[in-house]
């Protein structure tokens, strides 16, 4: 998979809370955002597993 650049505009006060938060990680604020978005959508297909897993094996209505 080739990547694909995404230029974003942010505020100057949420720009200097993302390069803190990328510098207590020692990370870069790219680095930071990138891994971010990732878990956001790990943790959004885990749930949706979750809930399907459920609906699945769930007893069927009486």
């Amino acid at each position: 998979m080739g990547s694909v650049v995404l230029s974003l505009r942010v505020d100057g006060e949420l720009l200097e809370r993302l390069r803190q938060h990328a510098a207590k990680r020692g990370m870069s604020v790219q680095d930071y955002v990138v891994r971010t978005l990732i878990r956001e959508d790990f943790d959004e297909r885990f749930k949706t597993s979750v809930d399907e897993t459920a609906r699945f094996y769930a007893a069927p209505p009486l």
